[in-house]
């Protein structure tokens, strides 16, 4: 069978790293990303039996990029990407067992999020699957793409059934604080693609990820939850915008 090594990306994630590390303890080997944490994240990491590797942060691609190079120097076929605030259960383990054993190059795996303790049904974040089991050599990082991440595989993919458990947002302020640093990082990466903000722009493309959000994605499904997150999205898209102009206006 392929050696799988499972890694996770991290930066003082101390309260989460222990129960994903023992979520993934099936695979052949757990390697830590870590970008120099200030917490007891290593530590932890390193007492349940991961190999650390640190380097500063430079985008999410470019870490990803450099953890499968890890991979590969360890002589692993394949890679399961997880977030140390995710869990893989013994169902989706199993199932990625069976998965590495076949001629894909890359696998999707659902997911199911969890937001202030309601797990979502509808809006984005759910169906939600993410391609993170991917065959060393097969698949990299676009370095373009330095949020919200996009692999480019070499080859077919194929989707699990089983899903990940994601416990994204414990409350509404750490979500809004983590939208908030998503929106610098998208900016500058529209800025570098040459896309001009329209004087329409801060109005048009706010209700556009709104009604995105909430009716076609269906995040009307969420109640009260769902109608919050959606306009925190749109609010989030404006806010994009609104720094687009700002970079735009500097670099004239």
């Amino acid at each position: 069978m392929p050696r799988l090594i499972a890694v996770i990306l991290t930066r003082n994630e101390a309260r989460h790293i222990g129960d994903c590390i023992r979520s993934v303890n099936w695979a052949d080997g757990v390697l830590l990303s870590d970008s120099f944490s200030e917490d007891s994240t290593v530590e932890i990491a390193r007492q349940l039996g991961a190999e650390v590797v640190q380097r500063p942060f430079v985008n999410f691609a470019e870490q990803r990029n450099l953890a499968l190079a890890d991979a590969r120097a360890r002589q692993a076929g394949w890679v399961f990407f997880i977030d140390a605030d995710e869990r893989a259960t013994p169902a989706l383990a199993g199932e990625i067992r069976c998965a590495v054993q076949g001629d894909m190059a890359g696998w999707w795996v659902p997911r199911y999020n969890y937001i202030m303790g309601h797990r979502m049904r509808g809006g984005g974040w759910y169906p939600d699957a993410q391609l993170r089991l991917l065959r060393v050599g097969r698949a990299h990082y676009d370095p373009a793409r330095q949020v919200h991440e996009t692999v480019i595989l070499d080859g077919e993919a194929g989707t699990l059934h089983e899903h990940l458990i994601h416990y994204n947002y414990d409350s509404l302020s750490q979500f809004v604080t983590k939208q908030g640093r998503y929106r610098v990082l998208e900016a500058r990466m529209l800025h570098a693609r040459g896309i001009r903000p329209r004087p329409w722009s801060m109005v048009s493309m706010p209700l556009r990820e709104f009604w995105r959000r909430y009716a076609s994605l269906k995040g009307y499904r969420d109640g009260w939850v769902g109608l919050l997150l959606c306009g925190l999205m749109g609010w989030y898209m404006f806010n994009t915008y609104l720094e687009l102009s700002r970079l735009w206006h500097e670099s004239a």
